[in-house]
């Protein structure tokens, strides 16, 4: 049986089930920790824009979240989250501490998690086996920072004219979105070919 052809019902396998398919709940912690971190690195990707930057944060959630799951992906994202608050200086430009609760990015920050449960949620139907369901997925996942992250610039920052929020806080960010959903979308398909070239080899 190839990787392609595993079930694709709800609870189908993710990458980080394949890779750990003995994992306790310390494995879990160690993954989310490891996931959080992922995020905090890529966030330094960074084209400094006002006022929301453009980071390589929205791939690394894709990335986390589909590798991890839905609840594991999201447990990731709020752990960078909450430590991100408490100080760590792992947001974008090495931003971190209380005070980014009154930025214009930090709706972005709370989106991600649902970003990585989205993304997750995907993985765990084995959308992230196919290239075009794939996008399809991060594409969904991209979207959801938004939902949260304009209506949090627009009351931040005190706009209420729609155009001007769509250019602060949505339009800037269409095409790196699309291109980073596209890179996830490569880049999983291939990590499980990968992962079932190896088990050829191996005779499993």
């Amino acid at each position: 049986m190839t990787t392609a052809a595993v079930s694709t019902r709800p609870g189908a396998a993710v990458l980080a089930d394949r890779l750990l398919p003995r994992s306790s709940a310390l494995t879990d912690v160690a993954l989310v920790g490891a996931g959080a971190a992922v995020v905090g690195v890529l966030a330094q990707l960074t084209v400094p824009m006002w006022p929301v930057p453009i980071t390589g944060q929205t791939l690394a959630v894709m990335l986390v979240g589909a590798a991890l799951g839905m609840r594991r992906g999201a447990a990731a994202l709020t752990t960078y989250l909450v430590m991100g608050l408490a100080g760590v200086p792992w947001f974008a430009e090495g931003r971190g501490g209380p005070a980014m609760v009154l930025s214009p990015t930090f709706g972005y920050l709370v989106g991600f998690v649902l970003a990585a449960a989205v993304a997750g949620w995907c993985a765990e139907r084995a959308w992230d086996r196919r290239p075009l369901l794939a996008m399809v997925g991060f594409c969904a996942a991209t979207v959801a920072p938004f939902l949260v992250g304009v209506p949090y610039l627009a009351g931040v920052l005190g706009l209420t004219d729609l155009s001007t929020v769509a250019a602060y806080g949505i339009t800037p960010f269409i095409l790196p979105g699309l291109i980073k959903a596209g890179m996830a979308a490569a880049a999983l398909p291939l990590a499980w070919k990968l992962v079932q070239l190896v088990d050829d080899r191996s005779g499993r």
